[in-house]
């Protein structure tokens, strides 16, 4: 084996082991891209539970309020003001769900995100081993290239009627 064909051969594992390396550090990002979406789901229902908390929170003060006015007005609490504390109830009713659907639509979109990103990290894996692949069989060619010669070298051909002739010879040779 020539000097060529070992540095040819080291430099294609030295560009195999690169092509490897590069495919999983790819891999990896897009994995921290997929946890960190995923933190980001969870995030997203604390947000939801905070969200109502201080929904409930304000809510009660409001009832709070309502009350104090319709007694300072000297209603009471039937007719106008029962109906309107219901109003209120189912629309903090609604309310509270509005927030709970929004949560779990933000957080099916911060999971599908965290799916793509995994997916983008196995096709970059994949491509690497496609690279890989590609890098092995031109390497091979190479090798093979080399070890058999130039395309060039002493190759017979048939010239005539069953004479063979090296490429390199001179026709004078043969005669």
């Amino acid at each position: 084996m020539s000097w060529q064909m070992a540095v040819v051969g080291a430099l294609g594992a030295a560009q195999y082991q690169q092509q490897g390396a590069i495919g999983k550090y790819n891999q990896s990002i897009q994995e921290r891209n997929a946890q960190v979406a995923e933190q980001q789901a969870e995030q997203i229902d604390k947000q939801k539970e905070f969200d109502i908390a201080q929904f409930d929170k304000e809510f009660v003060k409001l009832e709070g309020r309502q009350r104090v006015a319709s007694a300072k007005a000297g209603i009471g609490f039937s007719g106008t003001a029962l109906r309107i504390q219901r109003a209120n109830a189912e629309e903090a009713q609604l309310q509270r769900e509005i927030i709970e659907y929004n949560s779990k639509v933000a957080k099916s979109q911060a999971l599908e995100r965290a799916n793509m990103f995994r997916v983008q990290g196995q096709m970059a894996r994949q491509q690497a081993r496609m690279a890989q692949l590609q890098t092995i069989t031109s390497t091979g060619t190479s090798l093979l290239t080399m070890s058999s010669g130039s395309p060039f070298g002493t190759k017979s051909y048939t010239q005539g009627a069953g004479s063979s002739k090296s490429l390199f010879t001179s026709d004078l040779a043969y005669q």
